[in-house]
């Protein structure tokens, strides 16, 4: 390490490589804890030293040891990342660069392995089709749009192919970064963060200072509240490097973050860009990062801006018109209920709604054993029980009870009957439910006494009412109670007594649930699963999987731990955006399009010229005419003869002054 601090550059290099391969050569075989620790500690404190020569050197050698994976370890990421806050600005940027690298170098991996996904043999992805779409897509509809269900068969089974690779990849872990190994990324981002705020550095130290940043807030899932505000004052459509500042805040973007934060950023970037005064290329700018924010943050999107947002699909630029399409698609499944109806399409779950800030599911039974249960359910659909028919009557007796509570049927005494059943057998399954259960009646019974006194108190009252309300109409008009007379006096009915009416019927409703858990709990299995069930929910999951598929058309919204890892690619937010070309371009241009083309002649040159049959005007005038035809052209031709000659002397028709 002395060596190379030496003036000599070909014993710099010698040394440099001497370190390099000794150190590789001695974990070769196996990993030498104890050695490997003694020579990072002598690395780590040269790093750390005021020195910048000897500490560049360190800085090199670390670096080059952990790409090619010999000192892959937490300590040596570690001491890179802490390599930013050196007081010599040559040695941060050298540690920002090789950390921004480091991502690329994962990217270009990564699509060289999607690129290759097809020749991939090391696992056989499991997807399952339904028989209708094949046998549509071989047999039924004509041969182009046969052709057109078979490529969308295609494109499903490679986006579940794809889906399924992804998450047996994410299983692996095969995602490697350094900041992955941050002890403590909050502190590290927000000690970053205070260092571009002082900083004097030049634009372009501080663009790779906000980068990595922003790669720390969405890797790690921070809430660092004041970066959004700072990113808001270089929010401009001339700011230099502005595509890959919008990447930056998109990175930053993540669930954990509140909506109120990022809004002020959020409403910035659509006031600058997208309006109607903007250049092309802004707009499908501002739509694409507006895509990518509401991805990772749906619930910054409004109903009012998404519909001024979705005008821009009749744009005659491809750019915008591709970016508006592209939010359709992604609120069709996020969010349908924000788009009007023309733009829905038809959405896999017209009731889907993003996840209210700070909501999180969490799993309370073995994952897609609702399917394994709704598949048995149809199979066994046709089985009617005596219990299902029970619970059934119960439904409609409490259904009639809730009708005539609100008003829509008046009391007599064969209701009154068909409610007293409708209790005694609610008080049936519930005595039924605390025998199964193990409960004692006489727990019980005091509860259950004080409830149907009040509730025989409250249909009491609501019959007393409703016969007294008959017996003031007959009085009064003696004629017989029709359906337009008792809806008009039911719209004047006293407060109280719907009052009654609604508390009633909320207990009939909590009574029928407690009976349907208590079926359901008492028919129930003992809950636990065979290898058998475990692989009917797999194909189950497959099939709902390709259904999906289908429907979508090979989107899907990937997960937020996903999207966390994906690194936003500034180049695709420029998606289809025509870039200005310069006048050498221009003119090379224009000279490819000339080669083909022959030298320039007028058009009676090139007649003249013109080798092959006569014109339609040459044939017209050889075309043989019927003789009446010809006697009518002769007349006319020579009245317009007769009227040419009489103006021809009359062109003045005024009075002459001077005669």
């Amino acid at each position: 390490m002395e060596l190379q601090t030496l003036g000599d550059r070909n014993l710099r290099k010698l040394a440099f490589s001497h370190v390099i391969h000794s150190i590789k050569r001695m974990n070769q075989k196996n990993k030498n804890e104890p050695k490997n620790r003694a020579l990072q500690n002598i690395m780590f404190s040269i790093l750390q030293a005021e020195d910048e020569t000897r500490a560049r050197r360190a800085l090199t050698t670390l670096c080059e040891l952990h790409r090619r994976k010999v000192w892959f370890d937490e300590r040596t990421a570690n001491a890179i990342c802490k390599a930013c806050f050196h007081s010599s600005s040559r040695i941060m940027i050298a540690a920002l660069s090789f950390l921004l690298d480091y991502e690329k170098i994962e990217d270009d991996d990564d699509s060289d392995a999607s690129s290759d996904e097809d020749d991939l043999t090391t696992h056989n992805p499991q997807v399952i089709l339904s028989k209708e779409a094949v046998y549509k897509a071989q047999h039924k509809g004509t041969t182009s749009s046969k052709k057109k269900k078979k490529a969308k068969l295609q494109r499903a089974m490679r986006s579940m192919k794809k889906q399924q690779r992804l998450s047996s990849e994410k299983s692996s872990l095969t995602y490697y970064s350094p900041l992955n190994h941050l002890i403590d990324p909050q502190g590290f981002a927000e000690k970053l963060f205070s260092r571009l705020q002082t900083c004097n550095e030049r634009f372009e130290v501080k663009m790779m200072i906000l980068k990595v940043i922003a790669r720390i807030i969405g890797l790690h899932r921070l809430i660092l509240l004041n970066f959004y505000p700072f990113l808001q004052k270089y929010v401009q459509p001339h700011q230099r490097d502005i595509t890959n500042l919008l990447a930056a805040a998109v990175q930053a973007c993540h669930d954990m973050v509140p909506p109120d934060a990022v809004e002020p950023l959020f409403k910035q970037i659509v006031n600058q860009f997208v309006h109607d005064r903007s250049r092309t290329e802004a707009i499908a700018v501002g739509l694409n990062v507006v895509r990518e924010i509401c991805l990772r943050m749906p619930l910054l999107m409004t109903d009012d801006l998404l519909q001024d947002l979705v005008l821009y699909k009749k744009s005659h630029e491809k750019a915008v018109s591709a970016a508006a399409r592209s939010l359709i698609t992604l609120f069709r499944e996020v969010c349908p209920s924000l788009l009007v109806k023309k733009d829905r399409g038809r959405p896999t779950d017209p009731k889907a709604r993003p996840r209210a800030f700070g909501e999180v599911s969490v799993a309370s039974n073995v994952p897609g054993v609702e399917l394994l249960q709704d598949g048995d359910g149809n199979e066994s659909a046709s089985d009617g029980s005596d219990d299902d028919n029970d619970n059934k009557e119960n439904i409609d007796t409490d259904g009639d009870e809730e009708n005539q509570f609100s008003g829509d049927a008046i009391g007599s005494e064969d209701d009154d009957s068909g409610d007293d059943n409708a209790i005694d057998e609610d008080n049936d399954t519930n005595n039924s439910i605390e025998d199964d259960s193990g409960v004692s009646e006489d727990d019980l019974d005091g509860d259950d006494d004080e409830e149907e006194e009040l509730e025989a108190e409250d249909v009491d009252e609501l019959e007393e009412g409703c016969d007294s309300k008959n017996s003031e109409s007959d009085a009064g008009d003696g004629s017989p109670v029709t359906k337009e007379s008792m809806a008009k006096k039911r719209k004047f009915s006293d407060f109280d007594g719907q009052l009654i009416a609604a508390d009633t019927s909320l207990r009939a409703l909590k009574r029928l649930a407690e009976a349907k858990i208590g079926f359901v709990s008492s028919d129930s299995s003992d809950g636990i699963l065979s290898n058998e069930d475990f692989q009917r929910i797999k194909e189950l999951k497959a099939k709902k999987e390709a259904k999906i598929a289908l429907a979508q058309q090979g989107f899907k919204v990937p997960s937020s731990d996903q999207l966390s890892i994906k690194r936003v690619d500034p180049v695709k937010l420029e998606a289809h955006v025509r870039q200005k070309l310069s006048k050498e371009e221009r003119l090379a241009l224009i000279r490819a399009g000339r080669e083909d083309r022959g030298k320039y002649m007028a058009r009676a040159a090139i007649k003249q010229k013109k080798t092959g049959g006569l014109s339609n005007r040459q044939k017209e005038h050889k075309k043989a005419m019927p003789l009446a035809a010809k006697r009518a052209k002769v007349a006319k031709t020579r009245q317009e003869k007769k009227k040419k000659q009489q103006r021809a002397g009359k062109q003045f028709r005024g009075r002459k002054a001077w005669k």
